[in-house]
């Protein structure tokens, strides 16, 4: 029998989707993989049974349905003051994730190097190695998970082709802050680099934080790549909707690399989501009001546990300090708080570039009852003297 690809041996499977297979076979409340367990807004649902009966269900065009990249394109500007031409600026993607590697694969060639925070999303370094590229990583320092700058400066004397950024981030929480994200781009500039973004949770930061997109920045958007998606803005993680915006020459490429990696995004789920991108901005702010409420119900849960974590200013995650359980692994106590307390998270180490035992991330995209019942199987973990 040939062998696999060697570049196939240096990463696993998803962490993260592998917390969830155990979640549903111990019958746990699953807190690992980030997606809501409440309904998308009934807009979407109506345009979703109307685009169920209409004649889109053959390929929309494959860098994405005119109507809506006209309508993602007026949504980019409203908050972000990018004037975007749909035909030009957009590729419409399936999710984030693919978006990530579309990205990746614009960007670099085999034997380029790419900045990588960490701890960082688990695809970001994968995303690195298929594309033949080498990941350098940048600590971030808890607890408030900043970068050191002089780190940095030594990331981009390595002459990386690009650099990735979570904005807020996966799984810290964090949101980097104009002045962050100019130190970036100035970095970026002068060795002639890529600013690969990751934005998909843009609309849910709390105060005071404010989310800045990198690509809207002076001077930032010929180097910039955006990749998002509507999965987390519109609580539909299972439709598989993200873009990559960029310059026109960037996309141009970028279109080559989506069409033989996919084709196209699922041309009725792109008809029915322009629902959700024409909704009022009133519907965001009371999506940020909506987690925050989710985020202050979670961390009192976690308070009365006596686990030290740290505070998102953005996103919907949370890294526990699970070191105080006694356990070797954060793998070990991410597989005990399963089986024997009913919860899952994720193992924090599948997030670091080096081996981290301490952290479990839990995600509060919850209904209210939801996280409740999941507090009241961790406070077993304050009787335990946690």
């Amino acid at each position: 029998m040939p062998s696999t690809a060697k570049r196939l041996s240096v990463f696993t499977e998803s962490v993260i989707r592998g917390m969830t297979r155990l979640s549903n076979q111990h019958g746990a409340i699953n807190l690992s993989q980030g997606f809501p367990d409440f309904d998308p807004p009934g807009e979407l649902l109506a345009a979703l049974e109307k685009a169920a009966r209409s004649d889109c269900h053959q390929y929309a065009v494959t860098w994405g349905a005119p109507r809506f990249r006209k309508a993602l394109a007026r949504k980019i500007e409203a908050f972000h003051g990018l004037s975007l031409d749909p035909d030009a600026h957009l590729v419409v993607t399936c999710g984030s994730t693919e978006a990530m590697m579309v990205a990746m694969m614009t960007a670099c060639d085999p034997g380029d190097r790419v900045v990588v925070f960490s701890p960082f999303y688990e695809n970001y370094a994968a995303d690195a190695i298929l594309s033949g590229a080498e990941p350098i990583y940048v600590p971030l320092h808890p607890p408030g998970f900043g970068f050191d700058p002089d780190d940095l400066r030594r990331a981009f004397k390595q002459r990386p082709k690009a650099i990735v950024v979570c904005n807020p981030s996966n799984p810290t929480g964090k949101v980097f802050t104009r002045e962050e994200l100019a130190f970036i781009l100035q970095l970026a500039e002068e060795h002639d680099a890529f600013v690969i973004t990751d934005e998909p949770y843009e609309h849910i930061v709390y105060d005071p934080g404010h989310h800045v997109s990198l690509a809207a920045m002076p001077g930032a958007f010929d180097r910039t790549i955006t990749c998002n998606s509507l999965s987390k803005t519109y609580s539909i993680t299972g439709w598989r909707l993200g873009y990559v915006q960029a310059a026109p020459g960037v996309i141009a490429q970028a279109r080559k690399v989506h069409d033989f990696l996919t084709v196209g995004a699922a041309a009725p789920l792109q008809e029915a989501a322009v629902a959700g991108l024409e909704l009022p901005r009133s519907y965001y702010e009371e999506l940020g009001r909506l987690y925050a409420v989710k985020r202050d119900l979670f961390l009192g849960i976690l308070r009365r546990t006596g686990l030290p974590f740290t505070e998102p200013q953005g996103a919907y995650y949370v890294m526990v300090d699970v070191s105080a359980l006694g356990f070797r692994t954060d793998t070990a106590a991410a597989e005990w708080l399963v089986r024997e307390v009913g919860v899952a998270g994720v193992p924090g180490s599948s997030f670091f570039r080096e081996p981290e035992p301490r952290y479990i991330r839990f995600h509060f995209a919850k209904r209210e009852e939801t996280l409740l019942a999941a507090g009241e199987r961790l406070a077993r973990l304050a009787r335990l003297g946690a």
